[in-house]
């Protein structure tokens, strides 16, 4: 299959196998939103999130696109730094999102933001992903998305609406706003998720999640970060597939992801490998 590596085959094939011993009522799917479930590029320009979309154009007050920029080029590259170790990188990433959810409050965020941005037509699925959506709802497979977007739960929720694809099989861990009676954001709701904290995001603080994935310990995970492993942290598991979203064409990275995922997909493709391998598993 193009744009598909995989890691270590023997390996593969034993989590597949015992995959398919199990069936789809063991399964639940574990996805990061941005850059996972969506499109890196859409018109062959980047798009790194869904704030991204907030921060590039002219939705808040007038300078808040440029000091959201600033902490974008300042942060941005710590996150990716291999050097920097995992509690430092937590504290500067905590750091990050404290700082633009103050300047989120202060620049008027209200909800009507967050619809201007959906409707941007700039968050895009991957191709395959309706497809994915209708096979993980007509075979009752639960779909727990666990992001840190800058704009949260609301956006996430209100871009699968979009789409009328926010079914009763998908639970979604985000960040997340209290408003006023006008629809301004008055406050961030804690805990603050970020990318590099998802490891200590507990499962068990969600007990819906909890109660409906405690018997399905076959997990597929799915995530463009190599931070997006540790999501696994928070769940009890039995089997654990990994599936990478490898948007980069740096040849020292891609090993980098090839050490900590099971599968990688390449060059912005589709969700087709993650439906192929679904599909093979009886129900």
């Amino acid at each position: 299959m193009a744009n598909i590596i995989i890691s270590n085959e023997k390996k593969f094939k034993e989590i597949e196998r015992k995959f398919q011993e199990d069936g789809l009522n063991k399964i639940h799917i574990l996805a990061d939103f941005d850059k996972t479930l969506t499109r890196a590029f859409v018109d062959n320009k980047e798009i790194p999130s869904i704030i991204s979309v907030l921060r590039n154009g002219s939705y808040l007050t007038p300078d808040y696109a440029h000091k959201a920029q600033e902490l974008y080029n300042k942060y941005h590259p710590l996150e990716n730094d291999p050097d920097i170790s995992k509690e430092e990188k937590k504290k500067l990433m905590a750091e990050w999102w404290i700082t633009h959810f103050e300047l989120l409050l202060k620049s008027g965020l209200n909800k009507k933001d967050i619809e201007r941005v959906i409707k941007s037509g700039k968050i895009k699925f991957r191709d395959g992903f309706l497809e994915l959506m209708d096979f993980l709802r007509d075979n009752n497979v639960p779909l727990v998305i666990m992001s840190s977007a800058g704009l949260g739960q609301e956006s996430i929720s209100q871009r699968l609406k979009e789409e009328r694809m926010l079914y009763s099989n998908v639970y979604i861990i985000s960040n997340s706003f209290e408003w006023d009676e006008n629809g301004k954001a008055v406050a961030i709701k804690q805990p603050i998720v970020h990318c590099a904290n998802k490891d200590e995001i507990l499962i068990q603080s969600f007990p819906e999640i909890s109660r409906i994935t405690k018997d399905r310990g076959n997990v597929v995970l799915l995530g463009d970060g190599l931070d997006d492993v540790e999501m696994i942290e928070g769940f009890n598991y039995d089997n654990l597939i990994k599936i990478g979203f490898f948007n980069s064409k740096k040849k020292e990275r891609e090993d980098a992801y090839k050490n900590v995922y099971d599968v990688l997909v390449l060059n912005d493709s589709s969700l087709d490998f993650v439906n192929y391998f679904l599909k093979r598993i009886p129900k």
